[in-house]
Parts: structure tokens; sequence; C-alpha cells
């Protein structure tokens, strides 16, 4: 990617939603990485803490509400073929109330409940791959 000095990463948030030992996922839409699969985030808006701003994609996008954020990690994601560059701010959290729903239908077309050892294909890279690079531990549930 060339280097572009009027450019800045973005800051992105990606929230692991537990609920009975397993996590939420969806298939994503109508942006970069439309058709593969991850888990609730978006924006960090300016002024929000990056509890309440994960917090509040995760209930935009599926109606959840969570509790106990926690950061598990940090990746640095680029996506040359869409000119696109975040830092990604890597989320746990529990399920608190209301049953998950798509609420953005022109950005989610699935959603399901997996695990480390059954994650739905493809996944969104190359988050994933950064993911599992800076916190290989994570996927040991």
């Amino acid at each position: 990617m060339k280097h572009d000095e009027t450019k800045r990463p973005k800051v992105g948030t990606a929230v692991f939603v537990w609920r009975d030992g397993k996590f939420f996922t969806y298939k994503r839409a109508g942006s970069h990485g439309s058709g593969t699969w991850s888990v609730p985030g978006g924006h960090l808006e300016f002024g929000e803490s990056i509890e309440e701003g994960a917090a509040r994609e995760v209930l935009e996008e599926t109606g959840m509400q969570v509790t106990n954020l926690k950061m598990v990690a940090v990746t640095n994601d680029i996506f040359e073929a869409d000119q696109k560059h975040y830092v990604t701010l890597w989320l746990r959290a529990d399920w608190q109330a209301n049953e998950p729903r798509i609420m953005e239908p022109d950005k989610i077309t699935e959603i399901r409940w997996s695990t480390f050892h059954d994650l739905p294909v493809p996944l969104f890279e190359p988050c994933w791959s950064n993911l599992r690079k800076t916190n290989p531990g994570l996927f040991k549930d």
C-alpha cells in the first residue's frame, strides 16, 4: 500500500459476546468483507470510551445488551484492495439481555453462535489472521 499522508487509520471495535459457552457471529454485507463472518463491531465515535463504543455497536447491530466488557487484543488491519486501514480493538463481553436479531439487514445477512472450534467460513480477513497472531491463546477456548 502506498504511503499517503492525507489518510489516517480508523479505530474499529470487534466484540466477542459470550453466552452459554459460545460467542455471537454474523455474516457481513454491503461493506468491505461482504460475505465473510465476524463478530459485532464498528467505528469508535468521538468522545466515547472503548467500552461504550463497543456496547453501542453491539446494540445497534444486534439489539443485544452486553456487560463486563474487557479488551483482549489490538490488531493493525490493512485492506489494500479497499484502500482501508483500521486499528481494531477486540473486546470480550457477556450477553446481558435481548435475543440477537438482525437490526441492520443492509450490513448483516446471517447470525449464529459459534466457538473457536466451529468458526463459520470464510472469516473476515485480515482481521482474524492478525488476531490469531496477536493473541493465539484466545483460540484455545
